[in-house]
């Protein structure tokens, strides 16, 4: 979702900027990279640590927490698409085919993002809090998502921008379609690298099994 289907990534900035302010410390852009694809827990447990705060079970929730509100305080405005994500979005639901929303944000925030997004395109949903903390890079998100859609992952076409969910989707056996968006992802098995969501159709997405 983050950095996939809508330009969110910006917003996370902000809110992790200022957290790591907040903790009384400064997060680095190149520190801040590295989060992309993080899950909450991983995010606050990381934020704790650069900023020379305790790793404890209470500082991370508290941290968490102050993140939440932050950020669900910035999805409350309508979200900026990705370059043809809501076009792709479509095609793919009018040719029928079955769709899940896989993404490491929280249940809470992924609802505030489907405002802009539209739950329409989706048959099921898998945020980062409804995995039992087997977040990406676990295969764990692609296979429970194909489990829901009654599907055999191998049969799947992820969607990612990040490396954690990149691989994600590779150890759920999924092919993957890597459209990078700040930060780059290295090609690799089962991964095909496009510069944008501009042009995916249902031809296109036979024509990336086909390779």
């Amino acid at each position: 979702m983050d950095g996939t289907l809508v330009d969110s990534e910006k917003l996370w900035d902000v809110a992790l900027y200022e957290a790591a302010e907040w903790l009384g410390g400064r997060l680095t852009e190149q520190q801040r990279l590295t989060l992309v694809g993080s899950n909450m827990t991983a995010t606050a447990s990381y934020l704790l640590e650069v900023t020379g705060r305790p790793v404890t079970p209470e500082g991370i929730a508290a941290t968490g927490d102050w993140i939440r509100d932050r950020t669900a305080r910035l999805f409350a405005d309508t979200l900026p698409w990705r370059p043809g994500a809501r076009e792709a979005l479509e095609a793919v639901r009018s040719a029928g085919l079955p769709t899940a929303l896989v993404t490491s944000t929280e249940r809470s925030l992924t609802e505030l993002a489907l405002r802009t997004i539209g739950r329409e395109f989706f048959d099921v949903e898998v945020c980062g809090d409804e995995v039992d903390g087997l977040n990406k890079p676990h295969p764990e998100p692609y296979l429970k998502a194909a489990r829901l859609l009654g599907v055999d992952p191998a049969r799947c076409l992820a969607v990612e921008d990040s490396h954690p969910g990149t691989a994600s989707a590779v150890a759920a056996g999924c092919v993957v379609l890597v459209v990078p968006n700040d930060v780059p992802v290295e090609p690799g098995e089962r991964r095909v690298l496009r510069s944008s969501l501009i042009g995916l159709d249902a031809s296109a997405l036979a024509e990336i099994f086909a390779r």
